[in-house]
């Protein structure tokens, strides 16, 4: 009965996965032909008022420069704006969609300009490699990479024999999963320079124009990864003490050390036990790294933040929590099949 029962897993797992890759090809190929046919940015300008053209003419002769263009590009969909400043400030907004062109100065398309505006510059459009979604992927795989393998060292000592190890591992432990996490980072932040007399940002070139956000990035890093630390420990010590305690005694039987024990026998078996906490660890950083907008380093919540303040438009906040949600819905999903991949032989 178990063996039917695996089989149709297996069966059912393969179902669902080959679902899964037909609408992620289907959609791949639906953006693919709404970027092909959507309209270039020249193309798009053709739609702008005689007065907007007049305005660019002008501009090629001459040095003053009043009128802003603002085109952003997000393949299957983009936006272009005009605006000028002064007293008789002009503003007209267009919207590409589909190899047309659209009018976004009101309704339903100006909402959609809106949040293609907003998205591309969350996403960092345009900037450097730490900034928006870029950095807040790049902050929570490098946390929970120093986190996780911290983490092993610190379970090893809280289960160890020898007290004092262990005394000083549930320490750890206990404080960082004891205090808050946004309390954390202010420390490592601000009251770590004063300790050790330094500063994240002398820490690069003085030359280094973004020497700032480097500083603040490796902060959250050390903040982060401590405290990934803590929780993964609690992961990897549960994994390991769940492992059936009659393999250690035939191990130490064998004579095998207690080192050789852990290596060959009792962590390779936890591992598969340590992977469904560790992911879920790993969705829950993912929001949690939104706490960098504490100490101004630009994560999606930090740009949607300034771009709110900047332009007094709280819908800034919907394209943010979109991007949230596909970045959680995607990694649930990948590690669901992991997950399921993993205990089809349990």
């Amino acid at each position: 009965m178990s063996f039917w029962r695996k089989l149709t897993d297996i069966r059912n797992w393969k179902t669902s996965s080959k679902a899964a890759v037909i609408l992620f090809m289907a959609a791949v190929v639906l953006f693919s032909v709404l970027s092909f046919i959507n309209l270039s940015r020249e193309e798009m300008m053709e739609s702008a008022s005689d007065q907007i053209k007049q305005i660019i003419e002008e501009e090629k002769e001459s040095t003053r420069k009043y009128l802003t263009i603002t085109y952003n590009d997000l393949g299957a969909v983009s936006y272009l704006s005009f605006s000028t400043s002064g007293a008789k400030a002009i503003r007209e907004s267009y919207v590409g969609f589909a190899g047309r062109t659209y009018n976004a100065d009101m309704g339903l398309a100006k909402f959609t300009g809106q949040m293609v505006n907003y998205t591309y510059r969350m996403l960092g459009k345009g900037e450097n490699m730490l900034h928006g979604v870029k950095l807040t992927l790049m902050l929570t795989t490098l946390s929970m990479a120093i986190g996780f393998f911290l983490s092993i060292f610190l379970a090893l000592g809280k289960i160890s024999s020898n007290t004092i190890l262990s005394k000083l591992c549930g320490a750890y432990v206990f404080f960082f999963r004891g205090t808050p996490l946004l309390i954390q980072l202010f420390v490592v932040y601000f009251s770590f320079p004063i300790f050790f007399n330094f500063s994240w940002r002398g820490l690069f070139s003085s030359t280094d124009p973004e020497a700032v956000y480097k500083g603040a990035f490796l902060a959250a890093l050390i903040a982060f990864s401590l405290n990934t630390a803590a929780y993964c420990a609690e992961i990897v010590r549960a994994a390991i003490q769940s492992i059936d305690k009659g393999q250690n005694e035939a191990a130490k039987a064998l004579g095998m050390t207690y080192g050789q024990t852990m290596r060959t026998i009792i962590i390779p078996q936890s591992i598969r036990r340590m992977i469904p906490p560790l992911c879920n660890e790993f969705v829950m950083m993912i929001k949690d790294v939104s706490l960098v907008f504490a100490i101004s380093l630009m994560d999606i919540t930090t740009i949607s933040k300034s771009i709110m303040t900047s332009e007094g438009n709280y819908l800034v906040f919907l394209p943010a929590l979109v991007i949230y949600l596909i970045i959680t819905a995607v990694l649930t999903f990948v590690f669901g099949k992991i997950e399921k991949r993993l205990s089809i032989y349990e």
